[in-house]
């Protein structure tokens, strides 16, 4: 959000009592201002009496004293009521956000993607796109293992990222665009494991190899490699164990996976060392010995 937005949320109390007091009298309703119990009762004046900016000031102090519902129907009424005015504007970027204040995530991506139809070029852009993407990423707990959201986000948060560079948000971006990709690798290493404790080995190394190849940035790699060591021993699969146990100790030596894989080759009478072919020789050539051709 800019910083004019912010002001606006700061000073909303403020202004909406004043506004009300003048116009009012402090008459109307239990709450009493210019719109105290307009959603209430029908002695207020229609909302078609007020201007632009009065309504947008009163969605303001809704949304600054928790009640979001009426904060969004105000927000809505601007852009119904003006909609080519600034106050239109400024009232759609704050719809999405307070809908994503309120965790309805759904309806604050379709708020966001319609400012950003609309005011591709405005300065508060970046925040809409922004207000997109953590729709998505807040998301991410809750989808158990359907990914699709995590993608999206993913996607949503480079846009960010490449589009403004330049933003207060990108940094921030950045940051969740790294998590994401991290919980991506985690759900994949979640279903191998599975697997590997069943038996599955095939299907547990083929979970392996995706982080391996796919997430190396993450923090699951030096476990994933580990986990092919034990899969590839109990398939007997002695080269490409000892491929992964050689990988890993180049990378991970410290760790206490190369450890467990070192003391599982040792038990068999092997090394961790390059051996025999295959996508782990690719990786380790191409990795440690650089050769990429």
């Amino acid at each position: 959000m800019t910083a004019r937005s912010r002001a606006f949320l700061k000073s909303a109390a403020a202004l909406a009592l004043v506004a009300g007091l003048s116009a009012c009298g402090g008459g109307g309703g239990e709450r009493g201002g210019l719109f105290g119990g307009f959603f209430q009762s029908n002695r207020e004046p229609p909302l078609e009496s007020f201007g632009p900016e009065e309504i947008y000031k009163r969605a303001e102090f809704e949304l600054e004293t928790q009640d979001i519902d009426d904060a969004v129907r105000l927000f809505s009424e601007v852009e119904r009521l003006y909609p080519y005015s600034e106050w239109a504007k400024r009232a759609l970027i704050m719809q999405a956000f307070a809908y994503h204040a309120d965790r309805d995530y759904e309806n604050s991506r379709a708020s966001a993607q319609r400012f950003l139809d609309f005011y591709p070029a405005d300065d508060d852009a970046p925040y809409a796109q922004y207000l997109l993407a953590i729709s998505y990423y807040d998301q991410i707990d809750q989808v158990g293992r359907d990914q699709g959201l995590t993608f999206q986000a993913l996607q949503s948060l480079r846009t960010v990222i490449e589009r403004y560079p330049d933003s207060e948000y990108a940094k921030s971006s950045i940051l969740k665009f790294d998590l994401a990709f991290d919980h991506l690798a985690g759900k994949e290493m979640e279903i191998g494991r599975y697997y590997l404790k069943r038996g599955h080995y095939s299907a547990a190394i083929n979970r392996f190899r995706v982080v391996v190849e796919e997430f190396q940035t993450t923090t699951h790699t030096a476990e994933a490699l580990h986990r092919l060591v034990e899969s590839y021993l109990s398939l007997g699969l002695t080269d490409e164990a000892q491929t992964a146990g050689a990988i890993l100790g180049f990378n991970y030596q410290s760790s206490g996976f190369y450890q467990d894989s070192f003391n599982l080759l040792q038990g068999r009478g092997l090394e961790p060392e390059a051996a025999g072919s295959g996508w782990l020789q690719d990786i380790y050539r191409q990795v440690i010995r650089g050769q990429w051709l």
